[in-house]
């Protein structure tokens, strides 16, 4: 029988529309302005990016382009192991709620699992004041 697992939904609501930040935040090259959480640098290798970051030197792959402007990414740890992550831009009134759903994963501690919600956060807010700024 499938488990399933905890998940909190965290979201900002940024006043450019949906197009607007699904197109900057699809430019995987933006985001070490705003993920800092995963980034801070970024290199593209082969269909994949490799992203220097707090977890070290991870591979990610991006959702191909698409009109329904999901970010969904795949995070790959230098362990091997890998990690979907949800993330999605939805119009809300002219501007758009940026939605990016955390999972708990199995022996994840209540610490880590706030700790990786607070960094979502982070990232998000960091989004949201560089998209509101330009």
């Amino acid at each position: 029988m499938p488990t399933t697992l905890a998940v909190r939904h965290v979201s900002v609501s940024i006043e450019r529309a949906p197009d607007d930040v699904y197109r900057f935040a699809s430019n995987l090259e933006n985001w070490p302005e705003w993920a800092s959480g995963l980034s801070k640098s970024i290199r593209r290798a082969g269909d994949a990016w490799i992203v220097a970051g707090p977890l070290g030197d991870v591979k990610l792959r991006l959702a191909r382009p698409n009109e329904f402007r999901i970010l969904d990414h795949d995070v790959t740890l230098p362990t091997g192991v890998s990690f979907h992550n949800p993330l999605r831009v939805l119009p809300n009134g002219t501007g758009s709620e940026v939605v990016f759903s955390v999972f708990r994963h199995a022996g994840t501690s209540d610490e880590a699992f706030q700790a990786d919600t607070s960094a979502v956060e982070k990232d998000l807010r960091a989004l949201k004041q560089l998209l509101e700024r330009r």
